[in-house]
């Protein structure tokens, strides 16, 4: 049986709860949270990122949230709540999936990035 991008994206976002900038405000000052932009580096570069998170490229997502990997990032911490985000809501939902699959118990997906600088949210140019 083959697979659809719709049946992907229909299983990312069942898994996977969308939440508002003004609910990843609130996550954010809890704390204990990993703030994931799953953008590609030139579209980052472009734009910026909200302030205080780490990008990884939807690509290699799986290499650098896997602890076994020799690509781990040890931002990934199974105890935080992972915010993902990318340009529109697509990759972010596949990514937090993914994480979910993982072992990442407490994951949303904010969407797109533009809804983070339209609410006001901090933003890190550099």
């Amino acid at each position: 049986m083959t697979t659809s991008v719709k049946q992907l994206m229909e299983a990312a976002n069942a898994a996977v709860p969308k939440v508002t900038p003004a609910e990843v405000k609130a996550l954010i000052a809890k704390g204990n949270t990993l703030v994931l932009d799953v953008r590609d580096a030139a579209e980052v570069a472009n734009s910026g990122k909200i302030a205080n998170a780490v990008n990884v490229s939807r690509g290699m997502l799986e290499f650098r949230a896997d602890p076994q990997s020799p690509y781990h990032d040890k931002a990934f911490d199974k105890s935080k709540t992972v915010i993902v985000y990318c340009a529109s809501g697509g990759r972010a939902a596949l990514s937090g999936k993914v994480l979910k699959d993982f072992g990442f118990a407490n994951v949303v997906n904010l969407g797109g990035f533009k809804d983070w600088v339209d609410s006001g949210g901090a933003v890190d140019k550099s």
